[in-house]
């Protein structure tokens, strides 16, 4: 992943202009870190099935990593969850303005693709990719999540509903990075089952977030924490006991999924997989 870090920072993007701060707002989030989660999931695939895949895998990865961090800067939004933290920095609109955080959120959506676009690989492969990031990032998926997770707020959903609302906003994309490195290795087939996976996955993740709100502070979250109060959240639905309860059965049948995986599949993904799933558990 460090190589991969290193991809980044140095296909940072590119824009030189009469514009002041434009382009070091591009940087400022990409920069800033955070786990790489969804970039590590899918590298993990490449290398299990193809290691001298991985090198010309990073593209794709950055084209994950361009579009969930376009998410997150929107996410913290003031007409969203209006956030001053992320990634254990000022956010973006506290750093520059809003009008700023909305156009560097929408340059990195849109550049996520033209990443993807000039990926080293067959045409047939690059749509393949761009399909399944735009379907599962887009409007029935990641934004999908988004819209019903904001005009829901302060009207409580039913639990089957806020794990529809979080199966899109977060678990697809979650879900599409472990399939997208499936597609890379020509595996796609294979890729339908990482993708189910990665949506129980993705759920677990976010009852672990939901969990954290509450039990974290903001310095340790390296974001706001206890700004979920008036969310969909499943501590906020079901309380805290019964989301442990609900996070503990997803990650013991996930524990179990990854166990039976490919020996090459289990070994690349487990030292990170095993970290995700039991983090609620610290």
């Amino acid at each position: 992943m460090q190589n991969f870090e290193n991809f980044l920072l140095e296909n940072l993007p590119v824009s030189k202009s009469i514009h002041p701060t434009y382009e070091d707002a591009l940087h400022e989030m990409l920069k800033a870190g955070g786990k790489r989660f969804r970039p590590a999931l899918l590298l993990g695939v490449v290398k299990a099935f193809n290691p001298l895949m991985v090198e010309s895998a990073w593209h794709v990865a950055y084209g994950v990593e361009l579009l969930h961090t376009y998410s997150l800067i929107h996410d913290d939004l003031p007409a969203m969850d209006d956030s001053p933290l992320r990634r254990g920095k000022p956010t973006l609109h506290v750093v520059y303005d809003e009008v700023t955080a909305i156009l560097v959120g929408d340059a990195l959506n849109t550049y996520s693709f033209e990443v993807l676009s000039n990926a080293p690989f067959s045409d047939y492969t690059r749509v393949k990719l761009i399909h399944e990031l735009a379907v599962n990032g887009g409007l029935n998926g990641m934004v999908l999540g988004q819209a019903i997770d904001c005009y829901f707020e302060n009207q409580p959903l039913s639990i089957d509903d806020v794990k529809i609302l979080h199966t899109n906003k977060t678990a697809k994309l979650i879900a599409s990075s472990l399939k997208m490195g499936a597609i890379i290795v020509g595996k796609e087939d294979f890729g339908e089952k990482l993708y189910d996976f990665g949506i129980k996955l993705g759920i677990l993740f976010q009852i672990q977030d939901d969990i954290l709100d509450v039990t974290q502070s903001s310095e340790e979250a390296g974001k706001l924490t206890n700004n979920d109060g008036d969310k969909n959240s499943f501590v906020t639905l079901i309380g805290l006991d019964e989301s442990m309860r609900e996070a503990n059965t997803l990650a013991d049948e996930l524990l179990v999924e990854l166990n039976n995986f490919d020996e090459d599949l289990k070994k690349e993904l487990s030292s990170l997989l095993t970290k995700y799933i039991n983090r609620h558990r610290k």
